[in-house]
């Protein structure tokens, strides 16, 4: 049975899921574009645009922190971090998709 996910469903959970990567570890952006095609078993895949977006809208808030990598092969990579005021966030919305899951379960 094949599955249509609304990428306007999702993109409204983008930092969260952003941050979900992150509890995970540190990551790079492509890293973590990988990471939610490999979360979702190829059923998702985000715009770059999106994501970058995301990462400038958390760093902004205090989310997440980031910082140069020190490869020494090719291009040095910015690696995103979680912050605790992230981690917060994280289980809030967390909490708050569960919480509206179980609502819509009953609704649909």
């Amino acid at each position: 049975m094949g599955g249509r996910i609304s990428s306007d469903l999702l993109r409204g959970h983008t930092d969260t899921i952003v941050l979900g990567i992150l509890m995970e570890g540190d990551n790079y952006g492509y890293g973590i574009y990988k990471r939610i095609i490999e979360k979702s078993n190829n059923l998702y895949e985000i715009k770059e645009a999106t994501l970058y977006s995301s990462f400038r809208r958390l760093e902004k808030v205090g989310s997440i922190s980031s910082y140069w990598g020190d490869e020494t092969q090719g291009g040095r990579r910015k690696y995103y971090k979680i912050t605790a005021l992230g981690e917060n966030e994280y289980k809030l919305n967390k909490q708050d998709w569960e919480f509206t899951k179980k609502i819509i379960d009953k609704l649909i």
